[in-house]
Order: C-alpha cells, then sequence, then structure tokens
C-alpha cells in the first residue's frame, strides 16, 4: 500500500469548457448550390415511392399477422416441436421479413443515389 494520501482530481473548467461548447446561433443547413439541390431532388423522389412501399410492407406484416392468426385459429393445434404454429409464426416471420424489406429498400435507395 502507499503512504501517499488519495486525491480527487477535477478539471476546474469544466463548467467553462461546457459553456464554450454550446452555440448561441441556431443551426441552419447548408445552402445548395442549384446543380446540387437539383440532384438532391431528383434523389429524394426517386427514394420516396419505394420508402412509402417498404413502409406499408411493413404495417401489412405487423398489423396484418395478428389479423392473420386471428382468421387462422387451427394454427394454434398444429405443432411443431410442441410448439404452437401460431407462436412460430410470431417468432419465426416477422423479423426475417423485416429484414428482407430493409435489404430490398436500402438496394433501391442506393440505386437512386448513383450517378446516372
Amino acid at each position: 500500500m502507499s503512504p501517499h494520501r488519495r486525491v480527487v482530481v477535477t478539471s476546474p473548467q469544466t463548467r467553462l469548457a461546457h459553456a464554450r461548447r454550446r452555440s448561441r446561433a441556431a443551426w441552419r443547413a447548408p445552402t445548395l448550390d442549384p446543380v446540387e439541390a437539383r440532384q438532391a431532388q431528383r434523389v429524394y423522389r426517386a427514394q420516396r415511392a419505394p420508402a412509402l412501399m417498404a413502409l406499408g410492407a411493413l404495417g401489412v406484416l405487423l398489423f396484418g399477422l395478428p389479423v392473420l392468426l386471428d382468421l387462422l385459429p387451427a394454427w394454434d393445434n398444429v405443432r411443431l416441436l410442441g410448439i404452437p404454429l401460431s407462436w412460430i409464426a410470431i417468432v419465426a416471420v416477422p423479423f426475417p421479413a423485416m429484414v428482407a424489406i430493409s435489404h430490398w429498400q436500402l438496394r433501391r435507395a442506393e440505386r437512386a443515389e448513383e450517378p446516372e
């Protein structure tokens, strides 16, 4: 054991450093030159429809699966490895489907960003 006494080490300027980091002015998006603005609009328009389709597919998946399971109560009686098929559908269907939807959306968005 060291005979030295423990000393608390703190920065005396902590409050000052935090105060300096804060910006007083509101952040504004940088302005684009006209060519970049047109390209950004083109990419936005090209990505909007696939994004809405992906969002719709996600909504159908998340809200449609419970409706489907409600319409097919027989799936509760069908068992795979002792587990009801409806439980397996709840676990095994949404996540791979969401991964597939996100992969599809990402590829469409990247394709829209490629230079012409």
